[in-house]
């Protein structure tokens, strides 16, 4: 069945995400390779798309559409990616974003003849992790009868660029060794008992649960799309950053908010004794 990832702020952190994913360093003239080069190569690797839907609520629907190869990103996939987060960047009202895989297939990996295309792997294989980093990072919600696998081990790889050091937080580092170890199917009732899920739905069919994601992640993002943005910024870099980084970050996103429409707004109606 399906499973499903959940950004509560949609703009904070996504694109920036992306291109650290993707290396910026392939841009510059170390390797002699610029945008156009790169496009032009991925370009070569057709197959699947990235579908992108928003809402009025301001909850964005992501979709990993390449379900012949279980949604593995292609060249032209990798360009729609960069695409989407763009325009998802642009997106003023966004509140949430949700990702899933179509055809009830979720995978962190990549066409590697797409990867093959760079001229400097490692770069190129920076684009291939996003998955990987999203499923540690964000919010995560399965169905019944869905799993999660890290199937590194038999790939004679382990995560990078952040995937491993983020699950150990998440579950802590029993628990990522067996999954990393082992490479065993997590279902829902174990992840949700190590820390890996927060949710399970109950819904069974792509429709009903995509609803239910919906209503979900809903309570979450009740209000201005600024706070929201900015709740999600103050506890990603205190989870990620050194505390001394991380007060400055929080006390710099507190001066954007007071005195902010919403907090006039806020302050106007005395939410906080009601």
């Amino acid at each position: 069945m399906a499973m499903f990832f959940i950004h509560k702020c949609l703009l904070c952190g996504l694109r920036s995400q992306i291109l650290q994913q993707r290396g910026l360093s392939v841009y510059t003239s170390v390797y002699r390779m610029n945008e156009d080069d790169i496009k032009q190569k991925l370009q070569q690797f057709s197959g699947g798309s990235i579908d992108l839907q928003k809402d009025q609520n301001g909850i964005a629907t992501l979709i990993i559409n390449h379900p012949e190869r279980k949604n593995a990103f292609s060249g032209t996939m990798m360009i729609d990616l960069r695409d989407s987060v763009e325009e998802l960047e642009n997106w003023t009202n966004g509140k949430g974003l949700i990702i899933r895989g179509a055809d009830n297939t979720f995978c962190s990996g990549s066409d590697l003849r797409a990867v093959k295309a760079m001229l400097n792997p490692e770069d190129g294989l920076r684009i291939c992790m996003f998955m990987q980093n999203t499923l540690t990072r964000l919010l995560r919600i399965m169905t019944t009868g869905s799993e999660i696998r890290f199937v590194h081990k038999h790939m004679g790889l382990v995560p990078g660029w952040g995937g491993a050091t983020r699950l150990i937080k998440l579950i802590g580092y029993r628990n990522a060794l067996k999954l990393l170890s082992s490479t065993q199917h997590v279902d829902p009732a174990t992840g949700l008992k190590i820390g890996l899920v927060d949710e399970i739905l109950t819904s069974t069919d792509g429709d009903s649960c995509l609803e239910e994601a919906e209503n979900w992640l809903n309570q979450y993002t009740n209000g201005s799309s600024q706070v929201i943005r900015a709740i999600k910024n103050v506890v990603v870099s205190g989870r990620e950053l050194s505390q001394e980084e991380s007060l400055k970050n929080e006390k710099s996103i507190f001066g954007t908010l007071w005195g902010s429409p919403a907090n006039l707004k806020a302050l106007a109606q005395k939410v906080k004794h009601n």
